[in-house]
């Protein structure tokens, strides 16, 4: 029998693949901004 599928397409295991993926993504944005705030104080401090 296949698997049920939810209102997005997806499949229990391939949303969770994507929610992994999506996670990792947010991360690496995250410390990219943190690193470009830090070098941006650290070139004009704004406090």
């Amino acid at each position: 029998m296949a698997e049920q599928k939810s209102l997005t397409g997806l499949t229990d295991d391939e949303a969770k693949e994507f929610h992994a993926i999506f996670m990792q993504s947010m991360y690496a944005w995250f410390g990219l901004v943190v690193i470009a705030h830090l070098l941006a104080w650290l070139y004009r401090p704004w406090l």
